[in-house]
């Protein structure tokens, strides 16, 4: 038993010349689409071109924030040994791979970059009996905090800032062609009331 024959279906579009068709003369193609097309382009050349210059100068800009940051935590911070008040609690597995990953939160007594002697809270491995000494950083304002920022640590942030950068330079480049296209559709939309205005009344049949 012969099968039916399916129904002709057109050729599929070429997805190039789909995409580029506001590039090719066509009755249907108006002046706006063209605009629209070249600031589509302008706009993606200008991001292209000026995204390694975005890079380099957040990556520099950013590199010199956290630079002087850790400067100025070098200056005001200060390692130092702190001594645990009390014994630190004890985990309910200890040497379970849970008991290496956990701190708990210990009272100690340290001594400030000022020379002031301080107690305050630092997290430390279970089971540590009090009179164990530890290192900490403290800063001048008696407070135990992080070291300052390390190389490694300003240039990976460094990095990182550049990436933000750049995809908040690409965004705003996709916002400006939305704002372009929107612009556009709503003069499109103005023409298309103003042409039917002018041919709605041929269409009417008086009754």
């Amino acid at each position: 038993m012969d099968r039916p024959i399916p129904p002709a279906q057109p050729p599929p579009e070429d997805l190039p010349r789909l995409m580029l068709w506001r590039w090719r003369r066509n009755p249907l193609r108006r002046r706006t689409d063209l605009i629209q097309a070249w600031i589509g382009l302008g706009l993606l050349l200008a991001v292209l071109a000026a995204t390694p210059a975005v890079v380099t100068l957040a990556r520099d800009l950013a590199h010199r924030h956290y630079s002087r940051t850790a400067q100025q935590q070098a200056a005001t911070r200060q390692e130092t040994t702190a001594v645990l008040l009390h014994d630190a609690p004890r985990h309910p597995e200890p040497g379970s791979p849970e008991a290496r990953k956990t701190l708990y939160p210990v009272t100690v007594r340290f001594t400030d970059p000022l020379g002031r002697t301080r107690t305050a809270e630092t997290d430390v491995q279970p089971q540590l009996p009090a009179g164990t000494t530890l290192r900490v950083w403290a800063g001048t304002d008696g407070r135990l905090t992080d070291p300052p920022l390390t190389a490694e640590q300003i240039r990976s942030r460094s990095v990182g800032s550049a990436v933000i950068a750049t995809l908040a330079f690409y965004a705003t480049g996709t916002l400006a062609y939305g704002v372009a296209h929107r612009t556009l559709q709503r003069r499109n939309l103005a023409a298309w009331d103003t042409a039917w205005a002018r041919t709605a009344p041929r269409w009417t049949i008086s009754p």
